[in-house]
């Protein structure tokens, strides 16, 4: 009776330190996709200010926004929100230079 309690103990001991490993993991991990996708959400935002206020047609500026918002429509990782906002900011920059900004 006695090594049950034993290997019932063992479990418990094993199962805490496995969630303690990966909750902080997981909390950490979640956290930084949901910052990369708060920036790239940004980032889209201010490329379309800029379209709007830009009285020029940019046809790669708007190549570049379209992409931005269909791979934001997938909802990926951290990797795909950093790809969105690289090209939201290349359609902003284009925009702001077309403007004269």
């Amino acid at each position: 009776m006695h090594w049950l309690i034993w290997i019932a103990g063992t479990i418990v001991l094993v199962a805490a330190g496995v969630g303690a490993t990966l909750l902080p993991q997981r909390r950490a991990r979640a956290l930084r996709r949901r910052t990369a996708w708060s920036t790239a959400r940004t980032e889209i935002a201010r490329a379309t200010v800029s379209r709007d206020a830009t009285p020029v047609r940019v046809e790669e500026a708007e190549r570049l926004l379209a992409r931005a918002e269909l791979i934001a429509a997938d909802r990926g990782g951290p990797d795909a929100a950093a790809t969105t906002a690289e090209y939201a900011r290349r359609a902003d920059r284009l925009w702001r230079e077309a403007s004269g900004d």
